[in-house]
């Protein structure tokens, strides 16, 4: 591991700085953002605006390779369409709960199904994977200054609305009646983690971003007392995973976002047997967890 610390203060390797940077801001965003997503149970929901995103992607490198919108980014597409699949999806959520399933589907296939349309028809060769695995090594100095932008409007909004995020996290009927907007607080919780979907999936991608704002969040669950620690956990879990599996990619040249999202699931998954065996024993011994 030495070869990581010594090229991390190096000079000549600026894009590993920023990859760590990257990382430790990113965890800002899993932390606070996965902690409200897995109490809320919508994994499902960010899962498919996750992955229509690749149809605003795919989109945007149409438009631009074929000069039809010369100025559209992928950036800016993705966004495009991830607000919109987070209105369609929060707007049934709300409205009709049945019908919640099929369209939370629906928008998962058809926005991956356009973005291979899309790319298959835009001039030259686009390889789809750099999207959906992500590359941390490859992330700018735009990118940093947007995830710290997004994880700074996250912290205040966080703080400054934290007992009506808590409520309806926790009780939306209770959290109703008490007058908190749990329609409003619903939307722009679906908002939010669209736009930090677009910007998060430079780092894991689209297929693994979903990962890691439930897996940190659900090791931190086992925890945490209540949504702040529950939060504040995630934060340091997110942190402790990313540098990890960043370090780990460098020393044995592997894909450093799978990497992360394996650590985490490793984990999780250790951390949930180890509770099962814990609560079978007490269990056994007639103690009350």
């Amino acid at each position: 591991m030495n070869s990581f610390f010594t090229a991390l203060v190096n000079p000549a390797f600026p894009f590993l700085q920023n990859a760590l940077l990257a990382s430790l801001l990113a965890s800002v965003l899993f932390g606070i953002l996965g902690s409200v997503v897995t109490v809320k149970r919508i994994a499902g929901l960010a899962g498919a605006i996750s992955h229509a995103v690749l149809g605003g992607i795919g989109m945007a490198l149409y438009l631009s390779s074929t000069r039809l919108v010369p100025f559209i980014t992928p950036m800016a597409g993705a966004i495009i369409f991830a607000v919109l699949s987070a209105l369609i999806i929060g707007i049934v959520s709300i409205k009709a709960k049945q019908r919640e399933d099929t369209v939370i589907n629906a928008i998962w296939a058809i926005g991956m199904s356009l973005g291979v349309l899309f790319l298959a028809k835009t001039p030259g060769y686009r390889d789809p994977t750099s999207y959906l695995f992500g590359n941390i090594l490859l992330v700018s100095r735009q990118d940093l200054v947007l995830l710290a932008i997004l994880d700074v409007v996250v912290l205040i909004l966080v703080w400054r609305f934290y007992p009506q995020l808590e409520a309806s996290a926790f009780d939306e009927e209770f959290a109703r009646v008490r007058g908190v907007p749990t329609n409003l607080v619903f939307l722009i919780i679906l908002g939010i983690t669209a736009i930090a979907v677009v910007l998060l999936q430079t780092f894991v991608g689209i297929v693994m971003v979903i990962a890691m704002l439930t897996l940190p969040a659900a090791t931190a669950g086992y925890i945490g007392r209540n949504l702040a620690g529950m939060m504040i956990l995630s934060w340091i879990f997110s942190s402790i995973f990313s540098f990890a599996g960043l370090a780990v990619s460098w020393h044995y040249d592997l894909p450093s976002g799978a990497v992360v999202v394996v650590l985490s699931g490793a984990v999780f998954l250790g951390t949930t047997a180890i509770r099962m065996l814990v609560l079978r024993y007490q269990k056994r011994r007639g103690v009350t967890p």
